[in-house]
C-alpha cells in the first residue's frame, strides 16, 4: 500500500514507442512533432505513425495517452503516402501552369521507381516544359505548403469535379455509398486521393520529370532507398503490355472504376467478361502459334510470373493451344528438383529458404532436360513434402512434337538452365499487370490485384484466414524482388492476366474474410485499407465468369472438365 499515493492529475499526453521510450507534450501536439523528437539520426523520414494499431497522418493531434509506431519512408505504407503526397503536388503544379492539361497517372514504371503519366487535352509536355513543372514543384517544396484536409458532402465532391470536366471522378463518385469523401487541397487546388496524405510538401524532397513518349515519368524513391532516386529506365517489354493493356480497355469502353461499376448496374458484365477473356485467348494463341512456329528448335517452354498470377491456369490453356498445333506438350515440375531438405540453404532468419535457386539441384534438371531433349528414357525425381527427401518418379521419353512445360518462380533466372542452348527455350513471364485505376489520379497496384487474389484463393484452398494470407505478403514480396521481378525482360513473351472486372468479382468473397482480421492484429490496418480499396468496386456475380478463365484460380473449383484434367492427361501419346 506503500507505494499508492494522492497524485494531481497530468496535463500531458504520452506518446510510448515500440522500443519503450516514452515521450509527454501538451494535449493537441501533433504526431509529427512528437515523432521528430524521437527521431534517431539515420532513420528514414518519416511518413505516418500506427496509433493504438491504426494508421494515422502525421498532421493528427494526439490528444490522449497511446501507443505510437513511427511509419517511416522504408515501409510500403509510407512510401504509398510519399506518392500519393508527391501526384497531388505534380498535378497542382501542371494546373498552375498549364490549366488545359489533364494529368493522367496511368501506371508503375517499377524499374525506374516511377509513375508513368500522359497528358490529355493537348500535346504531351516537352521535357522544357516537364522542367517548368519540377521547378514550380520544388519552390512548393521549400515553401513547406500544407496539405488542407476537408470532409464535403458528396454532392458538393460532384458538382466540383464536374465542373472541372473530370467526368472519371463523377462515374467514380457517383456509385459512392457514403453521403461525405475526404478532399485535400494544395494552394487552392481541391482533389480525391484515396488514403491518408504528408503534412506538407516540405517532406517531397526527391523527385524528378522526365519526358518518355508518348507520356512522361513521375520519379520517386524506392522504400530500399528512401532518400535516393533510382537511375534504372521502364522495361521496354512490360511497358508495351500496359500499352496493350490500355488498348484492351479502351476497346471495352471501361477507363475506370466508375466506367466498370456503370456497366455493372446495366447488366453488362457478361458482356464486359465475355470480350475480356476473349482478349486473353487471342493472346494466349497469339503466344502458342509463336511456339509453334519455332518448334523445330523449341523444346522447351519456362513459364514463371510471382504469386497469384495465374501460372497454373495460364499454362493448362497454353497446353491446349498448342495441343491445337498439334504439338504434345509435357509438365515438368521444378518442386521436384529441390535438394534434400538438409542440404537446403537458410535464409537470414534460420529458417529453410525454398525461393532461392540454390534449393534446387540444377546440375540435374539441366542433365535431365539435356537427356530429353536428346530422345532418351530418363528416370523423374518426386520430391517428398512430408520426408524432405527426393524419391524415384516416373521415367519417361519425349517424341519429335513433345514439348516441356515447366513451371516455376525462377523459370525466367538463365542460370536455371545454363547447360541447354538458348536458342531451345522459350520463356513466358505472366503477372496480373493491372491497368484498370479508380480514376485518373487513383491508380490501382498491380500488388494489391495479387494480394487480394491470394487472400481469395487462400481461404478457398487453403484455409489459411485473411490475416495468415497478410502475415505471409511481406516474405513473398521480397522473394519475388529477387528471384522474379530482375529477370521479367528475359521473357520471349509476357501475358496480362488480369481482368478489368475482377475486383468487382473478388470483393464479394474478399471481403468477408478481410473483415475477420481482429483489430488488435499486425494485419488489421492493411485489412482495413484492402476493405476501403475495394469499395469502390460495385460487387459483381461470380456467374459471370466462363468455366476455363484465369479468375476461376481464385474464386472458387473449375466447375467443368478442365479443372479436373490432370497435366499428364494433356498429353497426346503416338501410338505407334
Amino acid at each position: 500500500m506503500s507505494a499508492i499515493h494522492l497524485s494531481q492529475p497530468r496535463a500531458t499526453v504520452q506518446a510510448r514507442l515500440p522500443d519503450g521510450r516514452v515521450f509527454e507534450a501538451p494535449p493537441g501536439t501533433p504526431l509529427a512533432e512528437i515523432l521528430r523528437a524521437a527521431a534517431r539520426p539515420g532513420e528514414a523520414p518519416l511518413a505516418a505513425a500506427i496509433v493504438n494499431r491504426k494508421l494515422a497522418e502525421l498532421a493528427l493531434p494526439l490528444t490522449v495517452d497511446a501507443d505510437v509506431q513511427p511509419v517511416t519512408l522504408a515501409a510500403t505504407d509510407g512510401m504509398r503516402i510519399y506518392r500519393r503526397s508527391l501526384v497531388f503536388l505534380l498535378v497542382t503544379a501542371a494546373k498552375e501552369l498549364y490549366p488545359e492539361a489533364g494529368v493522367f497517372v496511368e501506371h508503375a514504371a517499377a524499374a525506374a521507381g516511377a509513375y508513368f503519366c500522359e497528358v490529355r487535352g493537348r500535346a504531351p509536355f516537352t521535357q522544357d516544359e516537364l522542367d517548368a513543372i519540377r521547378a514550380r514543384m520544388r519552390q512548393m517544396v521549400a515553401e513547406d505548403r500544407p496539405y488542407r484536409k476537408s470532409v464535403v458532402p458528396l454532392a458538393e465532391a460532384i458538382a466540383l469535379f464536374r465542373a472541372r470536366g473530370e467526368d472519371d471522378k463523377v462515374r467514380l463518385l457517383a456509385h459512392r455509398q457514403k453521403d461525405t469523401l475526404v478532399l485535400y487541397q494544395l494552394n487552392g487546388h481541391a482533389d480525391y486521393l484515396q488514403g491518408y496524405m504528408l503534412p506538407s510538401t516540405g517532406y517531397l524532397t526527391n523527385f524528378d520529370l522526365h519526358a518518355f513518349p508518348p507520356g512522361f515519368l513521375l520519379q520517386f524513391p524506392h522504400q530500399d532507398t528512401p532518400t535516393q532516386l533510382w537511375p534504372g529506365a521502364p522495361y521496354p517489354k512490360l511497358f508495351a503490355v500496359f500499352e496493350e493493356s490500355s488498348h484492351w480497355l479502351d476497346r471495352l469502353g471501361i477507363r475506370g472504376a466508375g466506367a466498370l461499376n456503370d456497366a455493372i448496374a446495366a447488366g453488362r458484365l457478361p458482356e464486359v467478361s465475355l470480350v475480356a477473356e476473349a482478349l486473353h485467348e487471342g493472346r494466349l494463341a497469339r503466344i502458342a502459334a509463336e511456339i509453334a512456329a519455332q518448334h523445330d528448335r523449341i523444346r522447351v517452354v519456362l513459364i514463371a510470373g510471382p504469386s497469384a498470377s495465374g501460372k497454373t491456369t495460364f499454362a493448362k490453356r497454353l497446353a491446349i493451344q498448342l495441343l491445337a498445333h498439334g504439338l504434345h506438350p509435357y509438365p515438368l515440375a521444378l518442386d521436384d528438383y529441390f535438394v534434400d531438405r538438409e542440404l537446403t540453404p537458410r535464409d537470414a532468419a534460420g529458417q529453410f529458404d525454398y525461393e532461392t535457386l540454390g534449393a534446387l539441384d540444377v546440375a540435374l534438371f539441366n542433365e535431365h532436360l539435356l537427356a530429353l531433349m536428346a530422345g532418351q528414357a530418363v528416370p523423374l525425381p518426386q520430391y517428398n513434402f512430408r520426408t524432405g527427401l527426393r524419391e524415384a518418379g516416373p521415367t519417361i521419353t519425349l517424341g519429335r512434337d513433345d514439348l516441356l512445360i515447366i513451371e516455376g518462380i525462377h523459370g525466367l533466372n538463365p542460370n536455371l538452365v545454363p547447360g541447354l542452348p538458348p536458342e531451345c527455350i522459350y520463356r513466358v513471364y505472366v503477372s496480373a499487370l493491372t491497368q484498370l485505376n479508380l480514376d485518373r489520379h487513383n491508380r490501382v497496384s498491380t500488388t494489391d490485384t495479387r494480394l487480394i487474389r491470394r487472400v481469395a484463393r487462400d481461404a478457398a484452398t487453403r484455409g489459411y484466414t485473411a490475416a495468415q494470407t497478410l502475415a505471409r505478403w511481406e516474405s513473398v514480396k521480397r522473394g519475388e524482388k529477387l528471384n522474379i521481378f530482375p529477370y521479367q525482360e528475359n521473357s520471349d513473351a509476357i501475358f496480362n492476366s488480369a481482368l478489368v472486372h475482377e475486383m468487382a468479382v473478388l470483393r464479394p468473397l474478399a471481403e468477408p474474410l478481410l473483415l475477420q482480421v481482429r483489430p488488435d492484429t499486425p494485419q488489421y490496418v492493411e485489412a482495413n485499407r484492402l476493405l476501403s480499396f475495394l469499395q469502390w468496386f460495385r460487387p459483381g456475380p461470380a456467374a459471370a465468369v466462363p468455366d476455363n478463365s484465369i479468375m476461376r484460380e481464385f474464386i472458387g473449383p473449375h466447375p467443368t472438365l478442365l479443372a479436373t484434367w490432370s497435366w499428364h492427361d494433356l498429353r497426346v501419346k503416338d501410338e505407334g
